[in-house]
């Protein structure tokens, strides 16, 4: 090497050795750790994807965390690495007031709830949330089972060893903080579909420590103490077919900003549409394109407004995000060898049986079922091109099930 360890690492210097350093990790973090300036990082990082080439694709390794604790690093060049194979969508299609109330909140240090219907992209954009007030996040999906160890930490068990001892293991708040600590970063946490565990149960000891942040909420065998953390933002998501905001309870709509997703603005509701069937069905099928997104805007709207013609109101609240699933189904369906290549406009029907008419069963009751019955026969009848009898009669199933249990309990 020409370089010394205790001598600035310059940018003709890692020029020199790239070819060492693309088969050497332990080089590279060293070089990152005596690089002159932010240039020798964008070089190694940016131009030659050392981080890749040693730590793969996705995931926090030792490349990638001597870039984190760097000082010469920007937050830009941080966020690139802790986001390496993150996917989330760049374009962020929420209302404008959502997305500003929400970063608000959490620049007020308050943590976040994102509700609403399901099918709006609440997961979506708590990631997109989470990128844009901090470098790196983790998110994290809510079960039944979850206890507050799941959130603070607790005690786990350890296997290692010849006999069975305990040690303590940190939540997914905790593991939070510590990141934000080791790094100096702002870093998000996502819970996600946070109804589907025992909320008050869950966040007992998070309310404590929302109120009080500067109390230990968690000590580590080492012990490391943890706080809340300024720099780490909570973002959790709830779906409103579970729970509605009047059934919280008060803990959480005292302690968390409630931001609600329900529509997107048309325009963007409809390329969002059009984007789907373009990548998914469009040349890929002998289906009239736009005659199934003419399908897509009035299926939504007939849902989530009504049907003008009967005076008739909404049914119930369905976000645009389903109708991705029935377009990936159309065009797998009817591609090259196929199961409907050769029976194509019967597919939507089915796609429409598979993804979306289950999903509005599923937290309808009885009136709603009815109309949702209602709805489908309509639109079999409006679109001769498609056949989507099969949706109607997986809702009339539903609705006559509905009526006979009705019946028994008279």
């Amino acid at each position: 090497m020409g370089n010394s360890s205790d001598e600035p690492y310059t940018l003709e210097d890692a020029k020199d050795e790239i070819g060492i350093l693309r088969r050497v990790e332990d080089d590279v973090v060293e070089r990152i750790e005596n690089a002159a300036s932010e240039e020798v990082l964008q070089y190694l990082i940016e131009e030659q994807e050392l981080d890749i080439a040693h730590d793969g694709k996705r995931g926090l390794g030792k490349v990638r965390q001597a870039v984190l604790e760097s000082r010469l690093a920007s937050d830009r060049l941080k966020r690139l690495v802790s986001l390496r194979g993150d996917e989330t969508p760049g374009d962020i299609l929420v209302p404008e007031d959502v997305m500003r109330n929400a970063k608000v909140a959490l620049e007020a240090g308050k943590p976040v709830v994102l509700y609403g219907p399901t099918g709006t992209g609440k997961t979506t954009f708590a990631k997109q949330l989470a990128r844009e007030t901090g470098i790196g996040y983790s998110l994290h999906t809510a079960t039944p089972s979850w206890t507050p160890s799941d959130i603070i930490g607790g005690i786990s068990p350890d296997y290692r060893g010849e006999s069975l001892s305990y040690r303590t293991k940190l939540g997914c708040v905790s593991e939070g903080v510590q990141r934000a600590r080791r790094f100096d970063v702002e870093y998000g946490v996502i819970l996600d579909e946070i109804t589907r565990a025992d909320i008050s149960k869950i966040f007992g000891p998070l309310y404590t420590a929302i109120e009080n942040p500067h109390q230990t909420i968690f000590e580590t065998d080492e012990g490391e103490t943890i706080e809340l953390d300024k720099r780490v933002n909570i973002i959790c998501t709830m779906n409103m077919s579970d729970r509605t905001v009047n059934e919280l309870d008060n803990a959480i709509t005292r302690r968390f900003a409630m931001i609600e997703l329900d529509e997107y603005e048309e325009d963007k509701r409809r390329q969002l549409f059009k984007d789907w069937l373009d990548t998914h069905v469009t040349g890929q099928t002998d289906i009239d394109d736009a005659e199934l997104l003419r399908l897509f805007e009035r299926d939504y709207e007939g849902i989530n407004h009504g049907n003008e013609s009967t005076a008739q109101g909404a049914i119930m609240r369905f976000g645009p995000m389903h109708y991705r699933d029935a377009a990936v189904f159309v065009g797998v369906a009817c591609r090259d060898g196929g199961e409907y290549e050769y029976d194509q406009t019967d597919s939507v029907g089915q796609a429409f049986r598979t993804y979306i008419v289950p999903r509005l069963l599923n937290s309808a009751a009885f009136p709603q079922v009815e109309r949702i019955a209602e709805h489908y026969r309509a639109l079999n009848d409006e679109f001769e091109e498609f056949d989507l009898s099969p949706a109607a009669e997986l809702a009339e199933r539903e609705l006559e099930q509905e009526r006979r249990q009705m019946g028994s309990y008279e």
